[in-house]
């Protein structure tokens, strides 16, 4: 049975609901972004990018390898995008659809240390433990789909992500989200997830795993984020394209300049994604937080992330695209 969770910000008691910005406010920040992406535009290390996103109506300057980009393209990339995406559980009772103002929650990734529950060490985490995280979240029912918790530091970080795929895999049956660092690494993975579902086919029917990127504030997109997205459209696997911005380090001290360089940044990649392949899923990925001026750090329990975060949400719903943000 296909999980459909309560709704957040619709006219009903059974849901709650922030409302960050007015249609007029967001509309504000959708011509700002436009002006950004057009003016400025998104460095691209990519060669393959550049070509797709030319061959798609940008205008590309192989010598700075910045791209900028005409509104009309990011518009049709936008409508483009499905407003609903089906995140399948290995066992179907825990398949979870995203859309609309749906509100599912899931585990955060990514750890590196961890007490140790049994010596109470606290140690750089292990292959194991991605298992035991990932055999937890499945047992709490309030976790609709899990993403990698932890690393696993003690095999080579250039193959890390397909043990931790053996560990996660067999450890829930329900969605996982993962990165895979590389897109290399990432037609393994759609290997690993093929061969449990019964094929590629069947892994398209019922698609157990997702991948997740993210751009390099301020406006870039990396050559391992570019080859991601362009393998996961290609293999209609969904792809969380996640801003990690800091305001006032990575990028404006504001929320709303914040706000416009994190859109410019996600819109981008999500262009990439349906200039490669039309329909391709996506979701609209935000864990920007404010910067910690005196201990030069990235507070995720800020109250700034969960305004910016609330923010971010809302401008997916006026793009009537799927989200998935960070929380307070």
């Amino acid at each position: 049975m296909t999980t459909r969770n309560l709704k957040a910000g619709v006219n009903r008691c059974s849901g709650f609901g922030l409302k960050m910005f007015t249609e007029e406010e967001l509309f504000d920040m959708h011509c700002a972004t436009l002006e950004v992406l057009q003016q400025t535009g998104i460095k691209v290390e990519s060669k393959e990018a550049q070509e797709i996103y030319g061959d798609g109506g940008c205008d590309v300057n192989p010598k700075t390898n910045v791209v900028k980009f005409p509104g009309y393209v990011v518009e049709d990339a936008i409508r483009s995008a499905p407003s609903t995406v089906l995140l399948a559980g290995r066992n179907p009772k825990h398949d979870f659809v995203v859309d609309g103002k749906r509100v599912g929650f899931t585990n955060f990734g990514e750890g590196i240390m961890v007490n140790d529950p049994y010596t109470k060490e606290y140690r750089e985490t292990t292959k194991a433990d991605v298992g035991k995280t990932a055999l937890v979240c499945d047992a709490l029912d309030q976790i609709d789909v899990h993403e990698r918790a932890v690393s696993a530091r003690d095999v080579h970080p250039e193959v890390a992500v397909l043990h931790e795929a053996e560990e996660f895999f067999a450890n829930t049956s329900k969605h996982c989200f993962a990165g895979s660092g590389t897109g290399r690494n990432l037609k393994k993975m759609v290997e690993i997830a093929s061969a449990i579902v019964g094929g590629r086919d069947k892994l398209r029917e019922r698609p157990i795993y997702s991948s997740l990127v993210c751009p390099t504030s301020p406006l870039q997109l990396i050559q391992d984020c570019c080859d991601v997205i362009i393998e996961c459209a290609r293999e209609d696997i969904c792809v969380n394209i996640l801003s990690m911005a800091m305001a006032g380090g990575s990028s404006p001290v504001t929320v709303a300049g914040t706000l416009v360089t994190h859109n410019a940044e996600v819109l981008s990649g999500i262009v990439l994604s349906q200039l490669t392949k039309k329909g391709s899923p996506v979701l609209y990925g935000s864990s920007t937080t404010r910067f910690d001026l005196k201990y030069s750090t990235a507070p995720v329990g800020s109250p700034e992330l969960g305004v910016i975060n609330a923010a971010v949400a809302g401008l997916a719903q006026y793009y009537l695209l799927p989200s998935w943000v960070a929380g307070g």
